[in-house]
C-alpha cells in the first residue's frame, strides 16, 4: 500500500463537529477500500489567501493515509461531490511524519528582543531612534 498526506478545506459555515463527522466518513471510505488513516489533525478555522466560492475562511484538516490507490481515488471522488469541501490535495510520500505536523507545533517566539535588523537595529526605524519632526 502507498502512503499519502491529504489536506482538505471545509466551508467556514460548517461547525467543527460537522468537519469531524466528515473526516470520519472519509476514514470509513478508505477503510472499506482496504486502507487506514494513521494520523488525523484538525488545524482549525483559518483565513484564506483569496476567496474560494465566496468563503474567506476555511476549516483545515490533515490526514496521513496508508491505502491503495483505488481507495484514495474513491475518497477524492466523494470529496468532489460534497459541496462542504472547498479544496483538497493528496500527495504521495515515501514515509509519513511521526508526531505533530509543523502547523501544530508551538513556535518559540522568545528569541525576539524588540530590535528590527531590517531597519538598522533601532526601534524607531531612523538612525538615532527618534522620529523627524512633522511638517504641517
Amino acid at each position: 500500500m502507498a502512503l499519502y498526506e491529504h489536506i482538505f478545506l471545509a466551508r467556514q459555515d460548517v461547525s467543527q463537529q460537522q468537519v469531524e463527522e466528515l473526516t470520519a466518513a472519509l476514514t470509513e471510505v478508505l477503510a472499506s477500500g482496504g486502507g487506514k488513516v494513521t494520523k488525523n489533525e484538525y488545524w482549525g478555522l483559518k483565513g484564506l489567501s483569496y476567496r474560494i466560492r465566496k468563503n474567506r475562511k476555511a476549516h483545515y484538516t490533515l490526514m496521513n493515509i496508508d491505502a491503495p490507490a483505488p481507495a484514495v481515488a474513491e475518497m477524492e471522488r466523494q470529496m468532489r461531490i460534497n459541496e462542504d469541501i472547498l479544496r483538497f490535495m493528496t500527495v504521495r510520500v515515501d514515509e509519513l511524519e511521526e508526531g505533530p505536523s509543523a502547523m501544530m507545533q508551538k513556535r518559540d517566539r522568545d528569541d525576539r528582543d524588540g530590535t528590527r535588523p531590517d531597519r538598522g537595529g533601532e526601534r524607531g526605524g531612523f538612525a538615532g531612534g527618534e522620529r523627524r519632526p512633522r511638517r504641517f
